[in-house]
C-alpha cells in the first residue's frame, strides 16, 4: 500500500490531509489516533479526508485526534482550501467547500491559496441548535459552574459548538485546568469547544482555546469566530476584530447581519511519507 499525507498549519494548529482520490485508507478510530499521535505516529492536530466530490462540489471531512469527527474547523477549512489549490482541483479565486456543519465561500487573497478570506456563516445562540442542555433559550451572559466556581458564559454554534468565558486574565495554564470540565461538562450533551476570552479594546481580543477532541490548541479559527461573535454580542467590541492567540492572529469581520467573514494565512510544511513497518501498524488496526 503507497500512502502520503499533505501537512500544513494554520498559525501552529496542524492538520495531515489525506486525498482519498490517491490513496485508499479507510479511516477508523484506533488509525485517526496513531497517526495523530505526536510520539508514536505523525502528529497532528486531526486529518482532513478530501477531496470528496459530490452533488457537483467539493467536500472535507474532519477528523480530530481522538477519533470523533468535527463539524466544522475554520483552521482546517483554510488549510484544506490551500491544498485544494495547490495541488490544482481549484482553479478560480472562489469556491464553495462543503462540511458537516455547512458549507463556505472562500476567496483566496494570494495566488498560491496562502492567505484568504472565508465566510464562516452566521453564529446561532439558540441553545436547542449548539446544543446545550436545558428549555430551549438564548445562552448569552449565561451562569454555569464548573470545578466548583460560578462563570458568566455564552454559547454558540458557528456549525460548531462553542462556549466563550470572559475574564480579565487568561493564561494556557487556565485553559487546560478548566477546559476538559468545561467540554464534557453535562450542559453539553455532544461535548463543546471552549475560548478564555481577554477584551484588550474595542478591535482586539486574546483567547486561550480548549478544542473538544483535541484539548489545548495554539490557534483556532472556528474558535476565533465564536469569540468574536460573542464579544461583539455581549457589546465588548466593534465589527471589525483582530483575535490574537498563543499561534497568531486572525482578522475576523462581523456583518450587519452577523454573518462572520475570516481572513488568515496557511503554510505548507511538506509531505509526510509512512514507513512500510508504520503502515503495517496501521494495517493491523
Amino acid at each position: 500500500m503507497k500512502l502520503s499525507l499533505e501537512r500544513y498549519h494554520g498559525l501552529g494548529n496542524d492538520y495531515l490531509v489525506l486525498d482519498p482520490n490517491k490513496f485508499n485508507l479507510p479511516l477508523n478510530e484506533k488509525i485517526i489516533r496513531l497517526i495523530c499521535d505526536r510520539n508514536f505516529g505523525f502528529g497532528s492536530d486531526g486529518i482532513l479526508l478530501g477531496p470528496i466530490f459530490e452533488d457537483g462540489g467539493i467536500s472535507v471531512r474532519i477528523y480530530n485526534p481522538d477519533g470523533s469527527e468535527a463539524e466544522k474547523s475554520g483552521n482546517g477549512v483554510r488549510i484544506f482550501s490551500r491544498y485544494v489549490k495547490n495541488f490544482g482541483y481549484v482553479k478560480d479565486d472562489e469556491f464553495v467547500l462543503t462540511t458537516l456543519g455547512g458549507k463556505v465561500n472562500v476567496r483566496y487573497l494570494k495566488p498560491d491559496g496562502s492567505l484568504m478570506r472565508v465566510l464562516m456563516g452566521k453564529p446561532t445562540y439558540n441553545s436547542a441548535e449548539i446544543p446545550v442542555a436545558g428549555a430551549e433559550r438564548l445562552v448569552i451572559d449565561e451562569p454555569m459552574r464548573f470545578l466548583n466556581r460560578e462563570y458568566r458564559v455564552t454559547c454558540l454554534s458557528i456549525g460548531n459548538p462553542h462556549c466563550v468565558i470572559p475574564m480579565d486574565e487568561i493564561s494556557k495554564e487556565a485553559a487546560i485546568g478548566l477546559g476538559s470540565r468545561v467540554e464534557s461538562a453535562p450542559y453539553f450533551p455532544n461535548r463543546i469547544n471552549m475560548q478564555l476570552l481577554k477584551v484588550l479594546s474595542r478591535s482586539d481580543i486574546a483567547i486561550e482555546i480548549y478544542e473538544r477532541g483535541a484539548g489545548y490548541t495554539l490557534a483556532s479559527g472556528s474558535s476565533s469566530c465564536a469569540a468574536a461573535s460573542a464579544a461583539f454580542r455581549l457589546g465588548l467590541v466593534d465589527r471589525d476584530i483582530a483575535v490574537h492567540m498563543p499561534g497568531g492572529t486572525l482578522q475576523i469581520e462581523i456583518q450587519p447581519d452577523e454573518s462572520v467573514y475570516m481572513t488568515g494565512t496557511v503554510n505548507y510544511v511538506g509531505t509526510v511519507t509512512p514507513s512500510d513497518e508504520f503502515l503495517r501498524e496501521l494495517k493491523a488496526l
